[in-house]
This record gives C-alpha cells, structure tokens and sequence, in this order.
C-alpha cells in the first residue's frame, strides 16, 4: 500500500473508532462530566491522531491502545456507578465556594480558584452583587451552580396563585415542504388536521419551510417566500 493510501485509510479508520468510542459511552464524553471521561477524550483524540498520520507506528499496537483505553473507561464508569465512595475519586466531586452567603476561603485555594473568577462566574448568570448569593457550587464539569437567596429570587406564577395552563412539548410537523410523518404518529395530531389546518390558511405542504405545533398547542407556520 503506498504511503498516501495507507494515510487515508489510517484516517477514516480512527475517525471510525472515535464515532464507535462517542457512541458508546453516550452523550456525557461530549460534555466531559468527569474527570476520566476528559482524560479519556484526550487520549483517545491523540491515538486517533497518531493512528492517522504516523505510520512508522504498526496499526495493530493503536488498535490495541484502543481497546484497552476503552476497557479502561467502562471499567471505571461501572465502579463510579455502582461504588459510591469511589466515585468522588473517579468521577471528582462538587466543590462548595459560598456557604450560605459566606465565600469559602479555603476551598477556593484548594481548587485554585480565584475570587475574581468567582465573580466573573457570577456576572455570567446576571449577578453583580455577590451578597445576593446563599449557595454557589462548582460542579465537576466546571460550571457554576447558584441559588440566590430568598428575598433576590424571581417571583414565579406559583408564588402568586395564578393559574397555569399545562405545556406540552413542540411537536414538528412540516420541514422544508415535507411532512413527518413520524412525529404525527406519535403526537394527537393527524394528517388530516393538518390539512384541515392548511386549509383555512389556503397553504400547501410545498410552500411551507418549517410548521410546528408550540407549547400551548398553537400552530406556528413558516413559509418559503414570505410576504
């Protein structure tokens, strides 16, 4: 095999064994939850990248990696699953940085992590005034989770007794001029009603680029060519 074809095929192999390795282990390795699903995203991206380009490497010893990385990774996803203790070490675990309304000294410098960073964090979800806040927990993927206290916190239609209507989820209808089907299958709505509704509209199917039944159960339609 010449030196070009033997790259080609290199490549769409590790492009192979990483979409199989993504698809396994689900969607949390694209979030990078824990801290072995990121070592394992990390490593497996450099032995696809070696097995695509570095042929002085017998393919058989990256296969191999493959395996073992792989093996290695739902072992460990099994232990953090079914072993309680061993998952704050596997999987890492929440750090608390404000303690109802008090910030953490000690836990910041554990985890390096500054008091302007914390703020910067806060400004991201809308909060300026760091007094508003009662807990504030760094989560293991690295985001910032925050309860304000209870006189800074919205009020919500349940705090003032107003009825509500139950939502649904949106339910598709049309995408570029074509119906799925799949979805009327599954949902209340019918393709005669549909029809029924394109009717009283006087649109057809082929001139609508996206239809959709929202959450309060009203028919939002979008047209090719609108006017």
């Amino acid at each position: 095999m010449s030196g070009s074809l033997e790259i080609i095929f290199r490549t769409f192999t590790a492009f192979i064994i990483l979409w199989i390795f993504v698809h396994m282990l689900g969607k949390q390795t694209i979030f990078q939850k824990t801290y072995h699903l990121f070592i394992a995203t990390i490593t497996m991206g450099t032995i696809a990248g070696n097995l695509a380009f570095n042929n002085h490497i017998r393919f058989l010893y990256f296969i191999l990696s493959f395996v073992i990385m792989g093996l290695v990774i739902f072992t460990l996803n099994i232990l953090s699953v079914k072993n309680h203790r061993l998952r704050a070490w596997i999987s890492g675990e929440p750090t608390t940085l404000i303690h109802e309304g008090k910030i953490m000294e000690e836990s910041l410098k554990k985890i390096g992590y500054s008091l302007d960073m914390l703020k910067q964090e806060l400004r991201g979800k809308e909060i300026f005034n760091i007094e508003e806040v009662e807990w504030a927990i760094l989560e293991v993927s690295g985001s910032l989770s925050v309860l304000k206290k209870a006189e800074y916190q919205h009020i919500t239609r349940k705090d003032l007794k107003i009825p509500t209507a139950p939502h649904r989820v949106p339910v598709e209808l049309v995408i570029n001029g074509k119906i799925l089907y799949e979805n009327l299958t599954n949902s209340p709505y019918k393709e005669d009603w549909l029809h029924a509704e394109l009717q009283k509209r006087n649109i057809q199917i082929a001139d609508i680029l996206y239809a959709v039944v929202g959450t309060q159960g009203n028919l939002y339609i979008d047209l090719y060519q609108d006017h």
